[in-house]
């Protein structure tokens, strides 16, 4: 209905490549699990101990390939995982929606039972049908980088480092790897399956080419050439492409699991993970989707009990119950002492999400007050404690700090927005020239399920999203008040200051401090500078006025004065 010149194609593919090939596939490879099965015992017949045509990747010498052309999959090669099954998760909750992401779960049982190229093209058609092309721009740019990296095999990425030119050839939609080889792993060239599209949006099927051949892509692309090195798995279709190069190397899947040599640690990324967007925090398999699926309607129900205690309860008995309900609160430091009884504290904190001033207010025993650059209608209605919005108007900003500390005590986080990495973004240098009482406070928060932040979603669910964890962390630590020396009236740049603070605290969470800003972390996610408006409502921005609407439709700048009469008004 949506997509009426596919219609005819989609049919005809259900009724031939699922309904008619599927059943002698699955009858196939149930026939061949009870064969595996009844020789268990045999470890010559495990096809995953079968010998390889070719060494293992581990043998391979890094030395003296500046020159060489290399060409792999990301599928069972570059990645340690062998299923793509949580990519495509991936692209249909955080693309699409928890209902899309539902409707690729219950398929599981229908993969199992399918050959490779029915699985892709299934899970390519309940992942992509429908889906926005800039919602999937904004996945591939935002979500999947942080899951590649966190799955990229080591030895093949010192293998693929060690090369001059870089070729990937994998049957995956080129769009969901495109932008993380090129960006982070400086492919030059990339050639997987293309798909369809219908205006701005994806039909969920494969274009005209199909889903692309390894062994015959790549003989179109390099022609009589060979390329130096080749990578691949163990399997039969990786061997016959890897066997086109002059020299060529498997990944081992056993030998990847007994070895941590496989595993890329975060200091070797080839590019920091500072920023990146999505709710899952955490890898969606099919069984981790399926719990996170039964866990949902009761982390609705426990985030809203969480929630209710926050706002309406005294803060040991909101600290107690919080905590029988899973959340951990870790508490270090006391109340700092006063050194002008006219102003109050300055409480300079790194931000992990919007509940950072609530965790501190609760854990302190006392009301603070909170600014803050953005904060949705339903966060400030929800907030148990006093939140102020700033303008980004430096004067006007200050006056409102120096207003509501003469008040009582204030919580600021100069930041500026949240960072989900071992990072601490640039701090704004206006705290600094507000106070004298400044403590630095280290907080850090930790999420197993879901992410309480977001780039761009809905910043108003931020809140109920961390909630929903089954156990959502929180550490905050109070560090000494800084010296006087060391602050403004001291004689300190308000630079001096903020850059101090934010060593200080970077070094007691054990994070690492960089330039970067609030700006720099929107565009990197969500392509703006952080004004979501437009965008959330679809609309497109003009420069046109009131004066150019009234113009155009009346003839007049907008002021109607109908039959001479005067307003009483």
């Amino acid at each position: 209905m949506v997509f009426p010149g596919v219609s005819h194609k989609l049919a005809d593919w259900v009724l031939y490549q699922v309904l008619a090939k599927s059943c002698y596939k699955a009858a196939r490879k149930m026939r061949n699990c009870g064969f595996l099965l009844s020789n268990n015992n045999n470890p010559s017949l495990k096809p995953s101990q079968q010998p390889s045509l070719f060494p293992s990747v581990s043998k391979c010498c890094l030395e003296g390939r500046g020159s060489d052309t290399l060409v792999c999959d990301i599928q069972g090669t570059l990645l340690r995982s062998q299923s793509f099954f949580p990519y495509f998760m991936l692209v249909a909750f955080e693309g699409g929606s928890i209902v899309r992401a539902f409707l690729l779960l219950l398929s599981c049982p229908i993969l199992w039972v399918l050959d490779y190229e029915l699985k892709l093209r299934v899970m390519i058609f309940i992942s992509f049908c429908g889906l926005r092309l800039k919602d999937m721009e904004n996945v591939s740019r935002a979500v999947l980088p942080k899951f590649y990296l966190e799955n990229l095999n080591l030895q093949a990425y010192e293998v693929l480092a060690s090369t001059g030119t870089k070729a990937v050839f994998t049957s995956v939609p080129r769009v969901m790897v495109e932008g993380f080889l090129k960006e982070y792993l400086g492919v030059a060239n990339v050639i997987g399956s293309e798909l369809h599209t219908y205006g701005h949006y994806y039909t969920g099927l494969l274009s005209e080419s199909g889903l692309v051949v390894k062994h015959r892509a790549l003989k179109e692309f390099f022609g009589d050439t060979k390329p130096d090195v080749g990578l691949g798995s163990l399997s039969l279709h990786d061997h016959l492409f890897i066997s086109l190069c002059k020299e060529a190397y498997v990944i081992n899947k056993e030998e990847s699991k007994s070895s941590t040599s496989s595993v890329m640690p975060r200091e070797k990324y080839p590019k920091p993970l500072i920023f990146h967007d999505g709710r899952l925090a955490f890898l969606p398999t099919p069984l981790a989707t399926l719990t996170m699926f039964m866990w949902f309607p009761f982390g609705i129900i426990i985030a809203i009990f969480r929630l209710l205690i926050g706002i309406y309860l005294p803060y040991k008995l909101a600290l107690f119950l919080g905590s029988w309900s899973g959340v951990n609160v870790q508490f270090k430091g006391c109340n700092p002492s006063r050194s002008n009884h006219k102003k109050g504290v300055l409480y300079v904190c790194t931000h992990r999400t919007l509940l950072d001033p609530v965790f501190l207010s609760t854990s302190l025993g006392q009301p603070l007050t909170a600014v803050t650059y953005s904060l949705s209608k339903m966060s400030e209605f929800i907030a148990p404690l006093k939140t102020v919005r700033l303008t980004r108007d430096r004067k006007q900003d200050g006056d409102t700090m120096q207003r509501l500390l003469s008040e009582g005590d204030l919580v600021v986080c100069p930041e500026g927005t949240t960072c989900r990495e071992p990072y601490l973004l640039r701090f704004s240098s206006l705290f600094a020239e507000l106070a004298d009482d400044i403590v630095p406070v280290a907080i850090n928060a930790q999420m197993s399920m879901f992410y309480g932040t977001t780039a761009s979603g809905l910043k108003c669910l931020d809140p109920i999203f961390f909630l929903m964890n089954p156990r959502p962390s929180y550490n905050l630590e109070i560090l000494p008040k800084l010296p006087r020396e060391l602050t403004c009236a001291g004689g300190k740049s308000s630079f001096e200051v903020a850059n101090y603070i934010q060593r200080t605290l970077a070094d007691a969470l054990g994070f690492e401090c960089t330039t970067l800003t609030r700006r720099d972390k929107y565009m990197m996610l969500a392509g703006n500078e952080g004004i979501f408006l437009v965008d959330a409502l679809g609309f497109e921005c003009t420069t046109l006025t009131r004066r150019d609407k009234y113009m155009m439709l009346a003839g007049n700048e907008g002021i109607v004065i109908e039959n001479n009469r005067k307003n009483p008004y």
